[in-house]
């Protein structure tokens, strides 16, 4: 069997080395402390579970959903938006169920991108915008995020050569893997820049709702006009403590919206309708879990930052999101001192440089564990 060409580009998913890493050192019998992907371990509201087992229950949930997603998902996530964001979506034209907001994101390249386009991709990076780029013949030009610059992109330093060839361009923030977050000033210089350039402005909000000390992470569609440029993907994963239920939305531009459609029609037939109708009690129903969920994340994202501070580590102290980004003790690359912490102290953590080669000298830690277990895993890399 002879291989696609395309696959030889892309090296295997990251945290598919991590899971053999994890699980050759448990058969070894070590306690592993898992700080490594960002899968919350808190449980998913009631209220959402119990329209999940009454959907179940529902013949009609059983049958293929409208591609698109059904009208009251849709729905839900327009009137979710305005709630949330002031933003007005036209349910029919403007919003579409994803399998997860994964898939949607990996999808866009092939719906946009034809062999040799150029897209315009953070580094350090959620790895999936670079290998979808290289998945659909497309160049990927990296837009490194420096502490320096707050880990956003300088956009002032892209080739007017390379911005006239680009066919989109990815943010996300708040961030992962560095933490950051993007005020209003940032976001309204992208939308103006992708304008300018005739480029899609992709926006992934993944975390819009995982924040601390009253800060409000906004919405790219807030500034005025981005319509007509962005589109934006969100997921239900992260707010409500569901990934496994692999629900999440594209919205925005109805031209991508459209272009989008054309691929997942003709590669999947949609997501489980029992799903989206949980889905709709989540979106439409209490967010009252926020509260306590943050106040949770909050007081471990304390543990750890105190904690790392106190061991000597070089961090930003981060105002949303599931991750902290310290930098690597001198003398170490970030896949060295991954690969001697878990080995010595049974901590695994994800090294910087596999979200890209600006992730070098970093290492992100997910605050996705109890309290307890961040306390001894601080306890144990202090003790390195």
């Amino acid at each position: 069997m002879k291989k696609a060409k395309r696959i030889a580009k892309v090296p295997p998913y990251l945290f598919v080395q991590i899971d053999k890493q994890r699980e050759a050192m448990k058969a070894r019998g070590v306690d592993i402390i898992n700080l490594g992907i960002g899968d919350p371990d808190l449980p998913t509201p009631d209220h959402i579970t119990q329209a999940l087992h009454q959907a179940i229950d529902n013949p009609r949930s059983f049958g293929y959903p409208p591609y698109e997603g059904t009208f009251a998902f849709r729905e839900a996530v327009a009137f979710w938006y305005h709630k949330r964001f002031l933003i007005d979506l036209d349910p029919n034209s403007e919003v579409m169920a994803l399998i997860g907001s994964k898939e949607g994101i990996a999808h866009l390249f092939f719906a946009l991108l034809d062999p040799g386009d150029i897209a315009l991709i953070p580094d350090p990076a959620y790895p999936v915008y670079k290998t979808a780029t290289l998945l659909a013949g497309g160049r990927p030009h990296l837009l490194p995020l420096l502490e320096k610059n707050g880990f956003l992109p300088d956009l002032k330093k892209i080739p007017a050569s390379i911005a006239r060839k680009a066919k989109l361009m990815f943010i996300n923030y708040p961030n992962n893997p560095t933490g950051a977050t993007a005020d209003a000033d940032f976001l309204e210089e992208a939308v103006a820049f992708c304008r300018k350039y005739d480029i899609l402005l992709c926006s992934d909000l993944a975390y819009s709702e995982i924040a601390f000390e009253g800060y409000k992470p906004l919405s790219v569609l807030e500034i005025p006009g981005a319509k007509e440029v962005a589109v934006e993907f969100h997921s239900l994963s992260k707010t409500y403590n569901c990934t496994g239920f692999r629900l999440g939305m594209a919205v925005g531009n109805s031209a991508a919206i459209n272009a989008l459609s054309i691929i997942k029609t003709n590669v999947d037939s949609g997501a489980y309708m029992a799903l989206q109708m949980a889905g709709v009690e989540a979106l439409t129903g209490s967010q009252s879990h926020l509260k306590e969920t943050n106040g949770i994340y909050e007081r471990r994202r304390n543990i750890v930052v105190e904690g790392l501070k106190k061991a000597g580590f070089q961090l930003q102290v981060p105002k949303a999101g599931f991750y902290i980004w310290p930098k690597v003790p001198k003398g170490y690359t970030s896949a060295k001192f991954v690969s001697e912490l878990l080995e010595k102290t049974g901590v695994l953590v994800v090294p910087g440089s596999g979200y890209g080669k600006y992730g070098e000298g970093y290492f992100r830690i997910s605050i996705t564990s109890p309290d307890e277990r961040l306390r001894e895993a601080v306890k144990r890399v202090a003790a390195l």
